[in-house]
């Protein structure tokens, strides 16, 4: 059954955006401000003589949960953070091309093209259209774009704007194959879909611990296979670099200590993964998909429009995230109106030309939150349509 008691949420929103930015549990919460504190009572004691330790213990369990080692892994705050390092380590060349797809998220291809800016190289994204196929198809249409100047692949795991989920394993092994540095964007991915890292054998993954997981905001991590680490430059030089005491890794001595910053988001991420397992997550997670189906077929009984995602029982294309077409009406005044006259929290964007909104469905969200969707559509859709302003 949902349950929304042990979240901050404000209770007079309908709150259907967790993908964002996710919620905190109270218990996770409380636990973050207690580490706060515990910094704040001897802060030297905390940053020069126990930061080595607490944050091995927290690279430790968040290593266990995703299926790496734990000198593979790194905290971040957040994910693009984590790719805009990587993507500024890379020796591209005039002419080199990043192979990817136009499903992804807003801040990664402005980084990209920033990067091909200062550096010569091509940033491809391959149209990948909705609703998909089947994962073949998926598949052959990304990899058309390989060429032989093709030296980095980069894609989403589940994306943000579409919330498709891609057959990464399929793309990741015929990458590597190739040749290509893999680097997947995971931000949607921990805490949402099982995840192993050794497995998928990606040289570079990266997730949020504080949307799916429920840690707290400015928790991510960086995964580097051993065989990418040397050439990785850290974001920020610090002390690590020229390690006083080099630990066994050089990339967690390179990448770890970004100068004086809270540690406690990453070590209240421990707590995060205790309280999912404390509540049977795969259960969680199952019940949250059934919802997010549910939800998708009650918006397309307002719309008549047909489903961005096929019923393939073979791939799961979406889990607790997916987006809804919408008729053509202006998407920031429907936000603004969906919040201001309904208070349901929901974002509205287009994605290829089409009005879609994203919906999150998280322990949280019951069956009147669904419906509160579905009578605010019914009710906006209309008027919107005769009238794509704000009233006066």
């Amino acid at each position: 059954m949902p349950d929304r008691s042990p979240f901050l949420l404000d209770p007079s929103v309908v709150f259907l955006n967790h993908g964002s930015f996710g919620a905190v549990p109270e218990p996770v919460f409380a636990a973050y401000q207690r580490l706060q504190f515990d910094m704040e009572r001897q802060p030297v004691e905390w940053l020069q003589r126990r930061t080595d330790t607490l944050m091995a213990d927290a690279r430790a369990g968040l290593a266990a949960y995703v299926g790496c080692a734990a000198d593979d892994l790194v905290y971040f705050p957040n994910p693009t953070t984590a790719i805009n390092m990587v993507a500024k380590s890379l020796a591209l060349e005039p002419g080199d091309e990043i192979l990817s797809t136009d499903h992804e998220y807003g801040a990664m291809d402005r980084t990209w093209k920033v990067i091909c800016n200062s550096t010569g190289a091509r940033y491809v994204q391959m149209h990948v259209p909705m609703p998909v196929t089947s994962v073949a198809d998926v598949v052959e249409r990304i990899w058309a774009g390989v060429t032989d100047r093709t030296r980095v692949f980069f894609i989403s795991h589940v994306t943000s704007g579409s919330a498709l989920t891609f057959p990464v394993a399929e793309l990741v092994a015929r990458a590597k194959a190739a040749g290509l540095i893999t680097i997947v964007d995971g931000a949607h991915v921990p805490g949402h879909l099982p995840l192993d890292l050794t497995a998928l054998g990606a040289d570079i993954y990266t997730g949020a611990c504080h949307k799916w997981m429920c840690g707290p905001k400015g928790s991510s991590f960086l995964y580097a296979r051993p065989s990418a680490q040397h050439w990785l430059q850290p974001l920020v030089v610090s002390w690590g670099w020229e390690a006083a005491a080099p630990s066994a890794s050089r990339f967690v001595d390179h990448h770890q200590w970004q100068g004086t910053r809270d540690l406690a988001p990453f070590l209240a991420t421990l707590v995060a993964i205790d309280w999912m397992a404390a509540n049977d997550w795969p259960v969680v997670q199952q019940r949250c998909h059934e919802r997010t189906v549910e939800a998708l077929a009650r918006v397309q009984e307002v719309t008549g429009l047909p489903a961005l995602y096929p019923d393939d029982p073979t791939f799961g294309w979406f889990a607790q995230m997916a987006v809804a077409p919408l008729p053509d009406v202006d998407v920031v005044v429907l936000k603004q109106r969906l919040y201001e006259e309904f208070r349901v929290e929901l974002p509205v964007h287009r994605f290829a030309g089409q009005v879609v909104a994203r919906i999150s469905i998280a322990m949280y969200n019951t069956d009147s939150d669904i419906d509160a969707l579905s009578h605010a559509l019914e009710t906006l859709l209309p008027q919107l349509a005769c009238h794509p302003v704000l009233p006066q």
